[in-house]
């Protein structure tokens, strides 16, 4: 195991500000979320015109196959993660200001599709369902039930949310009265069907590869980040955000993807700027000790899925960071890694309220 090193995580430092950058700040509500604007101009000054040069008549033959990789590279090698951290720190944290609400639209309609996310449906799933339930029963992306270090029960998991996790959640959100997310979801699915629908009669090839290609690409993809961040569950406390996730520190992944590996603290504390991740988990790390929550150093999500699904446990209880000595060795660490990952049958101690909001007071 590894002790609490120095976190090299991004934090704000703040800095001279350019003309251009004074321009762009006039209309953020949050100084902090300046590269998200400049992330943005390179999707629309890249990704978009290639996605539109696709539909174009008079390309054919070996040059829409060499643009189709050009735009399969700078759509998923490239810039799917941190568009798709930057919308998730969006739907937390409001972007533009309230005189510009209308570009607050921009991402969720115009670019997201182009991601592989149908309108509206992620907030409607994240902010409506997932985080109020905690990963507990009623959260239809749950991984409880599941045997969390399977492939097999990864890919019933995923199929599953694939095949009806749109279905479930309008109907999880009309029963706990909130019909207008379900109608925000559903306009988002039905536009985006009709809109996939009519440019299959455009050009077809180009109508998969910019829009549905991505859909299950990102919804796989989606689908494996919870099931890691989720993969660790107590079952005595399944709705302690320190028991039922995990936090990947001193990553490249967090420098690309707005800090996404502190996935407790976000549990906690769900607002939380991106930026600020770091420097409240060193002051909050005695609770991740008293918990024996499960934090890596120096390896991301995707390395601990891997690992899971090869059962690597020996080569994660390395990477895990032994916070105020919370574990005696790697023994003890595997055992609870070990221990977390059981499948949990449902039964009364799941439908505890979540703890989240509790642990953070």
């Amino acid at each position: 195991m590894k002790s609490l090193s120095t976190i090299h995580d991004p934090t704000f430092t703040g800095g001279n500000y350019n003309r251009l950058d004074r321009f762009f700040l006039q209309f953020i509500k949050d100084e902090r979320d300046l590269p998200f604007i400049y992330l943005i101009i390179r999707i629309c000054l890249t990704l978009i015109p290639l996605s539109v040069l696709l539909f174009m008549p008079f390309l054919t033959g070996w040059a829409w196959w060499a643009v189709a990789a050009l735009h399969f590279v700078f759509s998923n090698l490239g810039i799917k993660g941190p568009f798709g951290l930057m919308l998730h720190c969006t739907i937390h944290r409001q972007f533009f200001k309230s005189e510009y609400d209308w570009m607050n639209k921009f991402l969720p309609w115009v670019l997201a599709p182009f991601f592989g996310h149908t309108p509206e449906t992620y907030y409607s799933h994240h902010i409506g369902m997932h985080h109020p339930e905690n990963n507990l029963e009623d959260d239809d992306s749950s991984t409880m039930t599941f045997q969390r270090d399977s492939f097999r029960s990864f890919l019933a998991y995923f199929g599953r949310f694939f095949v009806v996790g749109v279905r479930n959640m309008l109907t999880y959100l009309r029963q706990k009265n909130r019909p207008k997310l379900a109608t925000r979801a559903l306009t988002g699915e039905v536009v985006f069907g009709i809109v996939c629908l009519g440019l299959c009669f455009i050009n077809w090839r180009a109508t998969v590869l910019v829009f549905l290609l991505p859909l299950v690409v990102y919804r796989f993809i989606a689908m494996l980040g919870n099931w890691t961040q989720h993969s660790f569950v107590d079952f005595e406390d399944p709705g302690n955000a320190y028991k039922n996730s995990i936090t990947c520190i001193n990553i490249r992944y967090n420098r690309k993807c707005w800090n996404d590996g502190y996935h407790i603290s976000h549990h906690i504390r769900p607002a939380m700027h991106w930026s600020e991740h770091p420097t409240f988990f060193l002051k909050t790390v005695n609770k991740y000790a008293q918990n024996q929550a499960v934090v890596f150093d120096g390896i991301d999500f995707g390395q601990v899925f891997f690992l899971l699904m090869f059962k690597r446990y020996d080569v994660l209880a390395r990477n895990m960071v032994n916070i105020n000595g919370a574990f005696a060795d790697d023994k003890e660490a595997i055992a609870l890694l070990r221990r977390r990952t059981q499948r949990i049958p449902m039964s009364p101690v799941v439908k505890t309220v979540p703890q989240a909001a509790a642990i953070a007071a």
